[in-house]
């Protein structure tokens, strides 16, 4: 374990992020004369400070960074960021958050799960609200280039597969010969598809300042939004529509955007198995929705189809969005959308969830295990398109799946004995776990009214679902530290 290259990595990205973060909303505070520049400027010097402190003790270190670097470095990316990221909720007059509230607000940020303490949105600074979209947007191109660069080469999961076996994703090592290059690429197509995004947004009626804001948090599927009303407060359907389109086009493998746009061919998307999938999953809980929402009459024909569209996809990809009280919806409705959430988007994106590739891949798996009863001796392979997965791949995606639905129980019974009604822990426990962010009951509009204890458990249940579960339980091996 090299710790001096860990923590001069650290200290870059704390340098970095304290001026990515800060700088933008002291322009916004200045803008609009909110009186909260002073609390982004002493979040950045301090930040900063304790950045430039850790490269300053480290720069002569020229270590290679190893694999088991790589998973502190990528625990602490999130972990720490999350912290310092708190620090300008503390400094506010304007929001009177105590810690563990504004660590959760920040890491809910970051991990873009979208789950909020803060009530009255509509009446915060602007400079505040643009910084929590702010947070949502740098945490989801971090979740991109964690998804494409890293995690395959630390073999998450079988998240190995992104890197040789998936005809989509990426081929060799990277997108393009050097990580660098990778990181321009994705980055590129990120900040595209957020331009666009808030040019939709502020042409369908939004305000500058409310199209850039939600374009942050819809590319990144946070959900963040600057009103307690979320997407509902607009009362628009073609900003719900614009939504949606850009939600799953979010929800893609992002590396998939790439080979798209390089080929400029949209045949990539259609000749991908995880994308096919995706889409069929939306489409299929979506018509199941709007039915149910139509013949229940719970909305005339027009509103279920907007709302159900909307909600669907918003939850299942893991966005959080809301147009509606998705939490009093008749039948099974809530617990069907918490349920879609859990298999999410795909893999590569800035969605949350087990990822649909995975659930793709349990369901082959389970096909080939009944053909196996009825033609025991037959040789059946599990393929992706035409490319045959290794069963080391498919072991690491039970592995993954028995690790998650272990993590959820442990993670539901500690709620519960924190004295949280069954469905308010369920859903919270899912919804964080998930990077989803609403959840139902006691968790639907915010996570204000919980306990602190909780909060921290949640907090935990985020980081934990942003980083595959595996690259923070990893830390806890005492084979992972010796030498």
């Amino acid at each position: 374990m090299h710790i001096s290259i860990v923590a001069k990595i650290v200290g870059v990205l704390l340098m970095l992020f304290s001026m990515l973060a800060n700088l933008p909303s002291i322009l916004v505070s200045f803008i609009y004369g909110d009186g909260e520049v002073s609390s982004f400027l002493t979040s950045l010097m301090i930040t900063f400070g304790v950045g430039f402190g850790l490269w300053v003790f480290t720069w002569r270190s020229r270590q290679e960074m190893r694999t088991r670097d790589g998973f502190l470095v990528v625990t602490l990316f999130w972990t720490v960021l999350s912290i310092f990221g708190a620090l300008p909720f503390l400094f506010s007059t304007n929001t009177p958050l105590s810690v563990t509230d504004a660590v959760f607000e920040s890491f809910s940020g970051l991990t873009t799960t979208g789950a909020t303490v803060i009530t009255g949105l509509d009446f915060l600074p602007k400079s505040i609200l643009f910084y929590r979209q702010q947070l949502q947007w740098l945490g989801g191109m971090g979740i991109v280039a964690l998804a494409v660069a890293v995690l395959p080469m630390l073999g998450i999961g079988g998240m190995q597969l992104y890197r040789a076996e998936s005809p989509g994703p990426v081929k060799n090592d990277n997108l393009v010969p050097r990580l660098a290059e990778t990181a321009k690429a994705l980055w590129y197509i990120y900040m595209g598809l957020t331009a666009v995004c808030a040019l939709a947004y502020w042409a369908a009626g939004m305000t500058l300042f409310d199209a850039i804001c939600h374009s942050f948090s819809t590319v990144a599927i946070g959900g963040f939004s600057t009103h307690d009303a979320s997407m509902g407060y607009f009362n628009s359907d073609i900003i719900n529509m614009i939504a949606v389109f850009f939600m799953f086009l979010a929800g893609v493998n992002f590396a998939l955007h790439f080979t798209a746009w390089q080929r400029r061919s949209v045949s990539q998307y259609l000749r991908d198995p995880e994308t096919r999938f995706y889409a069929s999953i939306l489409l299929a809980i979506a018509v199941f929705t709007v039915l149910v929402l139509y013949l229940t009459e719970t909305y005339n024909a027009q509103n279920a189809f907007v709302h159900g569209i909307f909600q669907t996809v918003s939850i299942a990809t893991t966005t959080g969005f809301t147009t509606a009280d998705f939490n009093s919806w008749p039948l099974a409705l809530p617990y069907l959308l918490i349920y879609a959430s859990i298999i999410g988007a795909c893999a590569g994106s800035t969605g949350g969830g087990m990822k649909v590739i995975r659930i793709l891949l349990i369901f082959k798996q389970g096909f080939r295990e009944v053909k196996r009863l009825i033609h025991p001796n037959a040789v059946i392979t599990v393929k992706l398109g035409r490319t045959m997965v290794p069963d080391r791949v498919i072991e690491s995606v039970w592995g993954f799946f028995a690790v998650y639905v272990l993590v959820y129980l442990v993670l539901l019974i500690v709620l519960l004995a924190l004295d949280l009604e069954v469905v308010t822990a369920f859903s919270a426990v899912g919804a964080s776990l998930n990077n989803l962010g609403p959840g139902l009951e006691g968790v639907a509009s915010n996570y204000a009214d919980i306990g602190n204890t909780a909060k921290w458990v949640l907090c935990l249940a985020m980081l934990l679902g942003r980083l595959e579960i595996f690259t923070l339980l990893v830390l806890f091996m005492p084979m992972f530290w010796r030498r």
